[in-house]
């Protein structure tokens, strides 16, 4: 039997998840969306490919969350995004209704599910589906920091015009405007790129990758990335499949990991077929245990304005 894998919200990043999952032939796809007749269409187009790109999965869009039954993993991207003249508060307390709505709706289906996260602010989300699902840490993971490691690569590789194939990056930390890309631990075919740039040059890229989705709504003006988000759910997913125990930076349940105790923080992680099967500690300088520990302090202060 093949596995099954649902994502919450046919939009951009949802639907693009879907594309990704069935091109790569992990699993049959369920799209399910609150507006009628959206994911029913998206499914049904994506599942119209198969023949042309010889894959067998089956994919469905629908409105009902009885469809959603027995996933092996289910992907959140419900959520709206910041509107002008909406502040930050309102935007998590719209959006922490959802993810509760939706957490709630899926474990009733699908008690033995691996929920990824989406959703933004993520690691408040994150958060808020833990404690909904009241799931394990291990089987509750925000994607964030697989994004924000590629935008760190793809900016590297382009600066000092090699593969991105031999571009190895870690970015720990919230996602968002505290994350922090560690130079010291990424590199070119194992070169440090400490000893192939000079600082104010990876000082740049680091900033870039910090505004990297600003970046991209900037150009769009409507709308944020997706392509990229979508791919890097389908890396995780794929590690939680396969059972490929691949370490990637994931946002993590932290329990004194880092001196960081009770709130989601993107940290490596080992993933499995259980979800995250290990969380791997690295040496930090005095700097960067300072960065994360803000980056922290910043997660902390969204999770206590929706009392999670």
């Amino acid at each position: 039997m093949r596995k099954k894998v649902t994502i919450v919200g046919a939009g951009n990043v949802g639907a693009t998840t879907a594309h990704w999952i069935v091109a790569k032939e992990l699993a049959d796809v369920v799209l399910i969306d609150v507006i009628e007749g959206v994911p029913q269409g998206k499914g049904l187009d994506l599942l119209e490919a198969m023949p042309i790109s010889k894959t067998d999965c089956h994919v469905i869009g629908t409105n009902d969350y009885a469809d959603t039954a027995n996933s092996d993993v289910v992907v959140i991207t419900a959520g709206i995004p910041r509107k002008p003249g909406m502040s930050r508060d309102d935007l998590l307390q719209t959006n922490y209704r959802i993810m509760s709505d939706v957490v709630g709706k899926v474990t009733a289906n699908s008690p033995n599910c691996i929920l990824i996260v989406v959703s933004n602010p993520l690691d408040a989300m994150a958060q808020a589906a833990f404690r909904q699902s009241k799931f394990n840490r291990e089987r509750v993971i925000g994607m964030a920091g697989v994004l924000d490691s590629a935008r760190f690569r793809s900016f590297i590789a382009e600066e000092l015009k090699v593969s991105v194939e031999n571009v190895t990056a870690f970015v720990l930390g919230g996602h968002g405007d505290t994350m922090v890309p560690l130079a010291r631990y990424s590199s070119v075919a194992g070169i440090p790129i400490t000893e192939l740039m000079p600082k104010e040059k990876i000082d740049a890229i680091v900033q870039r990758t910090r505004d990297g989705g600003a970046e991209i709504v900037k150009y769009l003006k409507s709308g944020s990335a997706y392509y990229a988000p979508s791919a890097a759910v389908t890396e995780m997913t794929e590690a939680i499949l396969k059972d490929k125990k691949k370490v990637l930076p994931c946002a993590a349940y932290l329990e004194g990991e880092y001196g960081i105790s009770g709130y989601y923080i993107g940290v490596p992680c080992k993933l499995g077929s259980r979800g995250i099967e290990q969380i791997l500690e690295i040496k930090l300088t005095a700097e960067e245990d300072a960065a994360l520990k803000k980056s922290a302090a910043a997660v902390k202060e969204l999770c206590s304005v929706i009392g999670v």
